[in-house]
């Protein structure tokens, strides 16, 4: 079941476009936003731009004053288990690919981050209704990572249910001599 490289196009350009948009639209936000939060308008209150620095995790996770390399460690952590997973894919799964892209994608996108400033992951997007109901501010990074981690648990669960209908399927059958 190693992946014979059938998957590489796509798990690559995934990869390269998210990281790359995610550079620039960062890039942007930090020049274009300054001061930091302050929130400007792009569909009403329902969705805003709103340049912050996230110096911890997803929803503002904080492990203390060594958030920063904590979540580095974590995150190289991950890319390895995500580069595992990657080269266990079957040449025509192309769902699992695009999953493993994505989350690689987003964690890359947030490491160089974290890797380039002591402030944090630069998040700039900001939905929610009115000043209380907001979501956490996020960046694409956050998008790719989210996405790409639903696909994979719905890509995984049915591979684990297509293995249990297997598996049964074996054993209902009866012995032959």
């Amino acid at each position: 079941m190693a992946n014979d490289r059938r998957n590489a196009p796509l798990f690559w350009s995934v990869i390269v476009g998210v990281v790359l948009a995610d550079i620039v639209t960062k890039a942007i936000a930090v020049y274009a936003l300054v001061p930091a939060r302050i929130p400007r308008q792009v569909i009403g209150e329902y969705l805003r731009f709103t340049l912050v620095y996230n110096p911890g995790a997803a929803f503002g996770l904080r492990l203390g004053d060594y958030s920063r390399w904590i979540f580095t460690a974590l995150t190289i952590g991950a890319l390895y288990i995500l580069a595992r997973l990657y080269r266990t894919t079957r040449p025509d799964d192309w769902p699992r690919t695009l999953a493993l892209g994505l989350v690689c994608a987003g964690a890359i996108g947030n490491l160089i981050d974290r890797l380039r400033s002591p402030l944090g992951v630069v998040d700039f997007i900001d939905v929610g209704i009115g000043p209380d109901l907001r979501w956490w501010t996020f960046n694409l990074a956050d998008i790719a990572v989210s996405t790409g981690a639903f696909l994979l648990a719905w890509v995984l669960w049915g591979e684990e249910k297509a293995e249990g209908v297997a598996a049964s399927q074996v054993s209902s059958k009866p012995n032959e001599f």
